[in-house]
């Protein structure tokens, strides 16, 4: 059973964009735009040029703003700002992974190359509000982006989690290499599954995932 390869994880880390709501919702298309407008603006170049330097920042650096600040020491807190400034009207409510997400026994955890306060926008319009312990965000981590190990090792000892009892759930591969091998369960949550030694499962159905986990919520309310 599935649940088996989950029983003895008692960490639930689940990362946000494009993973708490599915991509088709369109939220990270508008940060997307508004993160090639900042880089026009900032380094003062052509929508081409723009867009160049954000995809090859995120590729070389985990994330745009990682490369602003490696390469134009970027003030990271006017770009975080900025770009989080979007419309949620797209997110749609979705009941059924707040219940599923509530029946993980044990701490829920959002961990996010985002900020905390966009985060909370986000779960509040997808209807998960409360159902988390914690909300890590890129600063939570100084700044270090996912997929860096830095990143990871920085917002696990802060929170206190043992990767050796916690999953993590991610829609970007790469943000996976680090957490298998700290000694986490992995889960791809994407439309089309990535065939990688660091992924253990892959869903397109994050709800549906975790319903599969429902004998470990059964077990956690048979103790109380």
């Amino acid at each position: 059973m599935l649940s088996d390869r989950f029983n003895h994880v008692t960490t639930w880390v689940f990362d946000l964009d494009n993973t708490l709501y599915p991509p088709e919702q369109g939220l990270f298309d508008q940060i997307q735009v508004l993160m090639t407008d900042w880089v026009m603006e900032a380094l003062k170049v052509e929508r081409d040029e723009a867009d160049h330097l954000r995809h090859s920042y995120w590729r070389d650096y985990g994330t745009t703003l990682a490369g602003l600040m490696a390469e134009h020491d970027m003030d990271p807190a006017p770009y975080l700002k900025a770009v989080h400034d979007i419309s949620f009207t797209s997110l749609i409510p979705d009941p059924d992974l707040a219940a599923r997400i509530s029946e993980l026994p044990g701490r829920r955890v959002v961990y996010t190359n985002a900020t905390a306060p966009y985060a909370e926008r986000v779960l509040d319009a997808r209807g998960l509000t409360g159902l988390f312990d914690a909300i890590h965000d890129v600063e939570t981590a100084d700044y270090h982006p996912k997929p860096a190990r830095a990143a990871f090792e920085t917002v696990f000892a802060k929170d206190g989690i043992d990767p050796a009892t916690a999953a993590m759930f991610e829609d970007d591969p790469r943000n996976l290499a680090v957490p298998h091998d700290m000694g986490m369960r992995t889960v791809h949550v994407a439309g089309a599954p990535q065939i990688e030694p660091h992924i253990h499962h892959h869903t397109s159905d994050l709800a549906d995932f975790l319903s599969q986990l429902g004998d470990l919520a059964s077990a956690a309310h048979g103790d109380r």
